[in-house]
């Protein structure tokens, strides 16, 4: 049996296998089902074995899994594609037989009320549909989700949103990483067919947001809320293109709506310990762009 993580050189999926590798009971192999062989050369110098697959090729999915593994689905990036390319992975998944699918979903479930959220209850239909043993791990927002995006922060002064007085309950990637790996190397029949909101100890709001980034660069930055419309003017004049510019400022009106606040301490319970604060992720960054 082995412990299989896929999108294993994305941002998400390298954590994981961080913290598998740092996982003193994980006796199991740890396995990476990735696209390019030469991305993944450091994991395979690590000991990780490695399974060429790429989701938009259902054929190579085949060989990706074994009787047994337990895998973990890490959501796809590209938004729109993403329903078939879990498919192939659920698909290959249930003919190999493996032991249980955990799937990275988003907070919420059925309930989240934003467009991005579409493609991840669809995936979850058809993990339930497929018959076979499963893990949602509903992932709240990233603190880095805002703080990669420090640059032009601090070089306007001003955080803009369309959330108004909307809170986020975010963590740190390394935090979710980290609940994947404890459900991934868990006793055999622990968090079966369980279902796990993951968010941070704390909701934070754009202008509480403002105000640490302010405090930590020793800048003046401040909350400078806008209208859906403006904002997404202002995304796509900044150069984003305009279907992912959308896709923010939706995020923002659900988070405006509260459906990013949710905190049910199930990441805290998962990781053992308290989740980051964003002001950790933030100081992260400043140290990082400095």
């Amino acid at each position: 049996m082995s412990i299989v993580v896929t999108g294993a050189t994305g941002q998400l999926g390298r954590l994981v296998v961080d913290a598998l590798l740092a996982t003193p009971a994980t006796t199991e192999r740890i396995v990476a089902v990735v696209r390019d062989k030469e991305k993944a050369a450091d994991l395979a110098e690590r000991g990780v074995e490695l399974r060429i697959a790429d989701y938009d090729r259902p054929e190579t999915l085949a060989d990706a899994f074994e009787a047994g593994d337990r895998v973990l689905l890490i959501s796809g990036s590209e938004v729109g594609r993403r329903v078939a390319q879990h498919a192939a992975v659920i698909d290959a998944a249930k003919a190999a037989g493996v032991a249980r699918l955990a799937y990275t979903g988003v907070l919420g479930g059925d309930d989240a009320d934003f467009e991005l959220a579409a493609e991840h209850k669809e995936t979850e239909r058809l993990i339930l549909a497929s018959g076979l043993p499963y893990t949602f791990l509903r992932n709240g927002w990233y603190s880095e989700n805002y703080t990669a995006n420090l640059a032009p922060v601090l070089a306007h002064g001003a955080v803009v949103s369309n959330a108004g007085e909307g809170r986020i309950a975010s963590a740190s990637r390394a935090d979710y990483a980290a609940a994947a790996a404890a459900v991934l190397t868990g006793p055999a029949g622990e968090h079966l067919n369980e279902v796990y909101e993951l968010s941070g100890d704390t909701a934070w709001s754009f202008a509480e947001y403002a105000a640490e980034v302010a405090a930590r660069s020793g800048r003046e930055v401040t909350y400078t809320p806008v209208s859906a419309e403006a904002h997404l003017e202002i995304l796509t004049g900044a150069g984003l293109p305009r279907p992912f510019a959308e896709i923010l400022v939706d995020v923002d009106r659900a988070a405006e709506h509260g459906a990013l606040a949710l905190r049910t301490g199930d990441l805290t319970r998962l990781i053992g310990r308290p989740t980051t604060p964003v002001g950790v992720s933030i100081q992260e960054a400043l140290d990082a762009s400095s």
